[in-house]
């Protein structure tokens, strides 16, 4: 433990160093306050990292990530950075990003029993649930999965959109909007999906703020 701490520190040194010889002020240009145009809300998959995929730099994107980018209603968490990015930041994009060959996904789809996180993949059952007949009718279970990869972005897209403090937002006319993505580890391209959301009058009433 102690040896592989050392390695991280001397790769920290070494990135340091990098980045100095890069950019003089790019650490001094960071102690400045931060001011992203975007949330990214997205997996926790350690290969699935926000700054890189989008390529770019501190400070240009803030980052909320956990278990297959589930939005929960009850989740303080993640609630909290979404008003600390909508109404402190006032990011103007708040992108729900998910990705193919996702391990919660897979585990939620198959029903593995994997101890306290079963309770956490239960929304993703949900969303199965939900969209099962067009899942299933699908051949390969490479093919089921990936749609639900996809189902689920959608699902947690309106899940941000149904939020009190987006609605507030919209209600206060904010330049708001809500995006969901998808991420190939295959080739390392994001892919738009059907799912943006500017004003409150695309949602449901249901789900809307009297």
């Amino acid at each position: 433990m102690r040896r592989q701490l050392k390695s991280l520190f001397k790769r920290n040194k070494s990135w340091a160093d990098r980045m100095l010889a890069a950019d003089p002020e790019f650490f001094s240009s960071l102690v400045d306050q931060q001011k992203p145009e975007y949330l990214w809300i997205g997996c926790a998959d350690s290969r699935v990292s926000a700054n890189q995929i989008i390529d770019l730099k501190p400070g240009e994107v803030f980052v909320h990530r956990n278990i297959a980018n589930v939005v929960v209603h009850t989740d303080l968490n993640c609630l909290s950075v979404i008003q600390y990015a909508v109404e402190v930041l006032e990011v103007k994009h708040i992108i729900v990003c998910g990705h193919y060959g996702c391990g919660g996904i897979k585990a939620a789809f198959n029903g593995n029993e994997l101890g306290l996180i079963d309770n956490w993949l239960r929304h993703i059952k949900d969303v199965y649930r939900t969209h099962h007949v067009e899942i299933d009718a699908l051949e390969t279970e490479t093919e089921k999965l990936d749609l639900l990869c996809e189902k689920n972005v959608i699902e947690q897209v309106a899940n941000v959109c149904h939020t009190t403090i987006v609605q507030r937002a919209w209600r206060a006319n904010k330049d708001l909007t809500i995006h969901g993505l998808i991420y190939s580890m295959q080739d390392g391209l994001l892919k738009k999906l059907d799912a943006e959301v500017s004003e409150t009058r695309q949602l449901n009433k249901t789900h809307t703020l009297s």
